[in-house]
């Protein structure tokens, strides 16, 4: 026999708060059996307390309000079950982003930022023709858009057979960096002219001089390579006008360890004269 509680009485055996309980009731998420019409209290019954609790517990998995309505709604288990799974799936992706950053952050606190600056260098890249993608992205899009871009351009110069001339790269103008929202373009060297072909068209990528960072592992904190190559820059007085360009060394067509994945980052320069930190005895050497 379902036993009617008020709605003090309900919070203490839910431990869910009155605040909550009346939040729950105007959203529709959670509705008291009787709404007293003149007074406005609210009365729950017994059978509520394992919803209530159920709910609780997809609240504390940080499920949202809407999502946790329509697991409390779903029609059969099945439909229920995968509502769950999926939501257990974001939490998964989220806990990976949040291990990255933490991991991150104790490499930035505990290494020397001297050794930041091993692998820098400068180099001069000739004009080279390439089968590119260029579009407007926002940045928050911008890793997915690359891999989708790549993939494409691969899949052309295959379809065309026609092989690579060296490693992919990327052109990135500056307001994607200062807007969030700009034009990125992302090539492959070719050995021959590519038809255009969907998004694929043929592009010769403009000969720079570039002063150059190797930066290791996945891009989840390729901003610490960034900083150090402004830094780098500007302390020798090198910077031009024109895009950040990166070419994907070792990615991941070459290799699933993401450890071993290598991204070149250039910044454009003005090269005048030797490295200014370099050893007189290498000087002539390509870097």
């Amino acid at each position: 026999m379902d036993v009617t509680l008020p709605i003090g009485d309900f919070a203490r055996a839910t431990h869910l708060s009155v605040k909550t309980l009346r939040y729950y009731h105007r959203v529709g998420l959670l509705e008291p059996a009787d709404v007293d019409p003149h007074t406005g209290y609210r009365h729950y019954t017994t059978a509520q307390i394992p919803t209530a609790q159920i709910i609780r517990r997809f609240r504390a998995l940080d499920m949202p309000v809407d999502q946790v309505a329509q697991v409390i709604a779903a029609p059969d288990i099945e439909t229920r079950n995968q509502l769950i799974a999926d939501h257990l799936g974001q939490l998964e992706a989220e806990l990976s982003r949040t291990q990255s950053a933490v991991t991150s952050l104790r490499d930035l606190l505990s290494q020397p930022p001297a050794a930041e600056r091993a692998d820098l260098g400068r180099r001069r890249v000739e004009a080279t023709p390439a089968a590119a993608i260029a579009e407007t992205v926002d940045v928050k899009e911008a890793l997915s858009w690359y891999q989708g871009a790549l993939g494409e351009i691969y899949a052309t110069l295959d379809a065309q057979d026609l092989p690579t001339g060296g490693p992919a790269g990327g052109i990135f103008g500056d307001d994607l960096f200062t807007h969030e929202r700009g034009r990125a373009t992302i090539f492959v060297p070719c050995a021959g002219p590519v038809r255009p072909m969907g998004r694929v068209v043929p592009l010769v990528v403009p000969a720079v001089e570039l002063a150059t960072i190797t930066h290791p592992g996945p891009h989840t904190d390729i901003d610490r390579a960034y900083g150090t190559l402004a830094t780098y820059v500007t302390e020798h007085a090198l910077a031009v006008d024109g895009p950040i360009r990166e070419y994907y060394l070792v990615g991941r067509r070459d290799t699933a360890d993401t450890a071993e994945w290598r991204t070149e980052i250039g910044w454009p320069i003005f090269h005048t004269g030797p490295d200014p930190d370099e050893d007189p005895g290498e000087r002539g050497k390509t870097p």
